[in-house]
């Protein structure tokens, strides 16, 4: 007689792509270990009925609790339970999710090397969630480490989920206020759409005046936005993964984790609202906006030295100020930022991956990889697919 699958509630939201990506996680996890008896049905975040669970006599629950009184009710059953929100914490439920302080290390380094120098943060009310409360802290740290200003919006609790006429005014406002230009984090990509259409009910330039760079890649919400969004690739898929894997430890009879366990960010998706550099030297912003367009295309110092009047000197001295690094250090940086998604985002041959890069061959890219990252290609794709 075959051994009884255990019955697992999946109580994580269909209405967005975030949540999308975590259920596709835990499907690949059920294709390689599974499978389980689901209790699951379509939702939004706020639809994600618990009331039954008093009752309720399965296994397990994967979830992403919406309130304080939805993670107590999951905490009642007694069965094992991932959260994979991370808006709340309970002793008795298991957390699973990014590592905020390397998403906000990720995004505030994205901005300063574009020569932001002023920076600010918009995210949720004060107390709302965990997550957005630890990455204004961490922003705020990093900025003040760098001697820089942060401003930092306080937004109000709202009785409706939707953002109202009067906060998006008080976010165009504060925007207002800032000294430009300014590089901003949104918490995350509903923040970060917010705050262009704030920007553009004040005329604000983006990315000129205001650079803002959400956090999940929503491709949805960052196209609809106006310019693009820009936003950081959290990795949801290997989150919904990990998460599945430990709720099957936690059911096979194995002990909770200490701690929460927090993976880190992919990358940053490069789109229109943070494609700028901020300088007030325009010839050095438009040659490092070449090397940007025209790295990954084989780019060498000297036709980089033909689009110039600067010497080779003047150049690398003012891209030393500007970004830290040398002209040859930025093309590598580029080629290797590019080489980093395609790892982690595609199913590309390495060696494909090294000519669409610019390398030109398997061997300059593994080195560079290896020298700049510490792993050789194919190590890094393994460490981002490899269970935690």
């Amino acid at each position: 007689m075959p051994a009884r699958s255990p019955h697992v509630a999946l109580l994580i939201e269909t209405s967005r792509e975030y949540g999308r990506r975590l259920l596709r996680g835990v499907s690949r996890y059920l294709r390689q270990h599974g499978p389980w008896v689901l209790l699951f049905r379509p939702a939004g975040l706020t639809d994600l009925a618990h009331t039954w669970l008093r009752d309720w006599e399965g296994d397990g629950l994967l979830i992403r609790s919406d309130t304080p009184r939805f993670l107590e009710a999951v905490a009642k059953t007694g069965r094992p339970a991932v959260d994979l929100r991370f808006a709340f914490r309970h002793p008795d439920v298991a957390n699973v999710g990014i590592d905020s302080r390397a998403v906000v290390e990720l995004a505030f380094r994205h901005l300063w090397e574009r020569g932001f120098r002023s920076f600010a943060f918009c995210g949720l009310p004060p107390g709302e969630t965990l997550w957005s409360d630890l990455r204004q802290q961490c922003f705020e740290q990093l900025a003040t480490e760098a001697g820089c200003c942060c401003g930092v919006f306080t937004a109000k609790r709202e009785r409706r989920q939707t953002l109202s006429e009067a906060e998006l005014s008080r976010i165009a406002d504060w925007l207002a206020s800032l000294p430009k230009p300014v590089g901003l984090m949104a918490c995350n990509d509903d923040r970060g759409q917010q705050v262009l259409e704030a920007c553009r009910l004040r005329g604000l330039l983006v990315p000129d005046e205001v650079a803002v760079l959400g956090v999940d890649n929503d491709e949805c919400l960052c196209d609809l936005s106006t310019p693009p969004l820009s936003s950081i690739n959290i990795g949801a898929e290997r989150i919904g993964y990990e998460a599945a894997a430990l709720l099957d430890r936690l059911m096979a009879g194995g002990r909770p984790p200490a701690d929460s366990v927090l993976l880190p960010p992919v990358g940053v998706v490069v789109r229109q609202s943070t494609d700028v550099v901020a300088s007030e030297d325009r010839e050095l912003a438009e040659l490092v906006r070449f090397v940007r367009e025209n790295a990954c295309d084989g780019l060498r110092v000297n036709e980089l030295l033909r689009q110039s009047s600067l010497s080779q000197s003047t150049m690398q001295k003012r891209f030393k100020a500007l970004l830290g690094r040398s002209p040859k250090q930025e093309i590598l940086h580029v080629q290797l930022g590019r080489a980093k998604r395609l790892l982690a985002e595609t199913d590309l041959t390495v060696a494909d991956i090294a000519d669409k890069c610019g390398f030109g061959g398997l061997k300059r890219l593994s080195a560079a990889f290896h020298a700049g990252v510490g792993l050789t290609p194919l190590a890094f794709r393994k460490q981002l697919r490899t269970p935690h």
